[in-house]
């Protein structure tokens, strides 16, 4: 008898996901931005560095987990989402304590920015951008990526929910590839 049950979805690649590019963006901009911007021995380096990082590494461990777990590809999104807003508000203290503009939404300099950022998810392109900018502008690049970032999150999220409501989980699908082998093997 031959084997018919594909219970175990295969997915693609985590480096094709949107939203591991884009977190590999936020990652190198943090870690430009810690070490460029902040002072030598600051225990925020470590922290923005780590939230950027457990971003990152959540979407792809997530999705290289999706195989055989909807709940763990679901639990690592979130785990993601978490730790970029921690990052969000470390750039936006990092602002506010040093009287620096966060860009307000309809600012032309937040409009160009979200327009560029949105058109660009290749981290090389930005590690070229931000040598020449300005620690203000640099957060502000960084804000605004991990506002798309968390949009882009939530819309998989919510995708990946909607995917295991229709089809179940992997247990699920286990249990009904049995049930469906015996009935053929019993002649049903």
């Amino acid at each position: 008898m031959e084997n018919n049950y594909q219970f175990l979805k295969q997915k693609g690649n985590y480096k094709d996901l949107i939203a591991y590019q884009k977190a590999e963006c936020i990652y190198d901009i943090t870690y430009f931005f810690a070490h460029q911007y902040l002072e030598k021995g600051d225990r925020t380096i470590d922290q923005m560095v780590q939230a950027a990082r457990s971003g990152k590494q959540n979407i792809a461990e997530g999705a290289s987990a999706s195989t055989t777990s909807s709940e763990t590809e679901l639990k690592l999104m979130n785990v993601a989402r978490a730790s970029l807003q921690e990052l969000l508000i470390d750039y936006e203290d990092y602002l506010r304590v040093r009287n620096l503009e966060l860009w307000p939404i309809e600012d032309p300099r937040s409009k160009q920015t979200r327009h560029v950022c949105s058109l660009h998810n290749d981290s090389a392109y930005y590690r070229e951008q931000i040598q020449v900018r300005s620690a203000a502008t640099i957060a502000n690049i960084a804000i605004t990526l991990i506002h798309q970032e968390d949009v882009v999150l939530r819309k998989l999220i919510n995708r990946l929910q909607a995917d295991f409501v229709k089809e179940g989980g992997v247990r699920e699908k286990m249990s009904q590839a049995r049930r469906e082998y015996r009935l053929k093997k019993d002649g049903y």
